[in-house]
């Protein structure tokens, strides 16, 4: 079936394949053409979008374009301009819109660029949603009669309405102040929100990475590139630095000997804070199957499961739904505390990580100490294999039987690329030594 959605929305360099100026209008418009088509109810009986994006100058083209085809569909457009991804899903359920659009390529350098949608409640819009739109843009498209043409206005105060938003899944009864904290917003989207947050809730800041001029976003900043947040932190002697991704929906910590809090650990400390204190759903925690096992036997060790999902965030979603669990994420950082937020939330988690510093008294270093990661070697063949494949199976089988319960092996197929991500994981660095020499019949 003729799709045009990826892995998590849809992709590409600006002005490229699908992101140019013509191709969002037309998606635009298909968009509306679908809901439409399913006889989609709204406020007024009036469909309505709002669309954020992150700092990309390609933002300036996409925004515009975006917003002509929906008022030329018939569409109310509500804009709220640069504002963290789960900022779009919060003001798309706090202005009951029937769908919010993000422009954002995530991590991703400049020159790329995304789009991708959330549904009236929040939450990414589902694969078959997908397909219909996709199949939609392939077929003509329907413009509304002139009387019948949406508007557009910008939402002024959507920036502030987000900040209070994340403020409130902080503790009423703490405050962050005798922190120092060093933020890092890699010039993307939360450059003017995040900082706002913890100095209201009486951190002492120090910013970084806080100057989008349309090219530097995730430039040797942010959650991919700590380096500069590392160095800040141990020159300032902070307590701790925040790490977020361009458009803010992953968050990694660095502690105040300037060393690397992944996802897991964040996970790991939100979940016996939680606890702990009564808020965990339940006794499982999702991740996904590159999560490290350590993390696992820790999680066990406190009386708490690890589910696994598939990798991205969209299937840590779904588990967490399924299962009833309002804790997820990835060691990349994508962290969903669902009882506040819909998708990743850099911000929201971080104020989860500091609200458990400031209750258990302890040092950000201390949240590494809950366990000692196993070792890992990531491997990527530059072509896809076939898993099925007799010679491959015999292979991962013996590698299996190397390893029996004292180590993993992942192999999967990329979702973003055309290449084969290999992960060999064991508590014995001599075990994975000898793996490794198996593996190279593949590699």
């Amino acid at each position: 079936m003729f799709n045009i959605f990826g892995t998590d929305g849809i992709r590409n360099k600006a002005n490229v394949g699908y992101i140019t100026p013509e191709n969002v209008m037309k998606l635009a418009i298909s968009v509306v053409n679908y809901y439409k088509s399913i006889n989609h109810k709204s406020v007024n009986n009036k469909f309505t979008v709002v669309i954020g994006k992150d700092t990309r100058l390609s933002g300036y083209m996409l925004e515009p374009a975006l917003t002509a085809g929906f008022v030329a569909a018939g569409a109310n457009v509500d804009l709220l301009g640069p504002i963290p991804t789960p900022g779009v899903a919060f003001m798309t359920r706090s202005l009951r819109a029937d769908l919010g659009v993000v422009i954002s390529a995530s991590h991703n350098p400049y020159y790329d660029n995304g789009i991708k949608f959330f549904n009236s409640s929040g939450f990414k819009i589902s694969q078959k949603d997908e397909l219909e739109i996709s199949e939609m843009f392939n077929s003509k498209q329907v413009l509304s009669s002139s009387e019948n043409m949406g508007k557009a206005r910008r939402i002024e105060d959507a920036a502030g309405r987000y900040v209070e938003f994340v403020k409130s899944s902080f503790p009423k009864n703490l405050s962050l102040s005798g922190l120092k904290i060093v933020v890092d917003t890699a010039n993307g989207a939360a450059y003017k929100i995040a900082p706002q947050i913890f100095w209201e809730l009486g951190a002492e800041i120090i910013k970084i990475g806080d100057n989008p001029n349309g090219i530097n976003i995730n430039q040797d900043c942010g959650a991919t590139h700590t380096e500069a947040l590392q160095k800040y932190v141990l020159e300032n002697k902070a307590d701790m630095g925040i790490a977020l991704d361009g458009d803010a929906d992953r968050l990694i910590v660095v502690d105040e000997l300037g060393k690397v809090v992944d996802g897991d650990y964040i996970i790991a400390a939100i979940a016996k804070d939680w606890k702990e204190s009564g808020k965990l759903k339940g006794n499982n925690i999702v991740a996904t199957t590159m999560s490290n096992l350590a993390m696992e036997k820790y999680l066990n060790s406190i009386s708490l499961n690890l589910i696994r999902s598939d990798v991205g965030d969209k299937y840590v979603l779904q588990k967490m739904i399924e299962i009833g669990a309002n804790i997820g994420g990835e060691k990349s950082g994508h962290i969903i505390p669902i009882d506040f937020s819909t998708t990743g939330d850099g911000c929201v988690s971080a104020l989860q990580i500091l609200a458990y510093i400031k209750k258990s008294g302890t040092k950000t270093s201390d949240i590494r100490k809950m366990y000692t990661p196993y070792p890992q070697i990531m491997k990527n063949i530059p072509r896809i294999l076939d898993l099925n494949d007799p010679k491959i199976v015999s292979l991962i089988n013996e590698v299996e039987n190397i390893l029996k319960d004292k180590g993993r092996i992942i192999i999967r197929k990329s979702g973003t690329e055309p290449i084969t991500r290999i992960m060999i994981e064991s508590e014995n660095e001599k075990l994975i030594d000898e793996v490794f020499v198996c593996m190279q019949n593949i590699c």
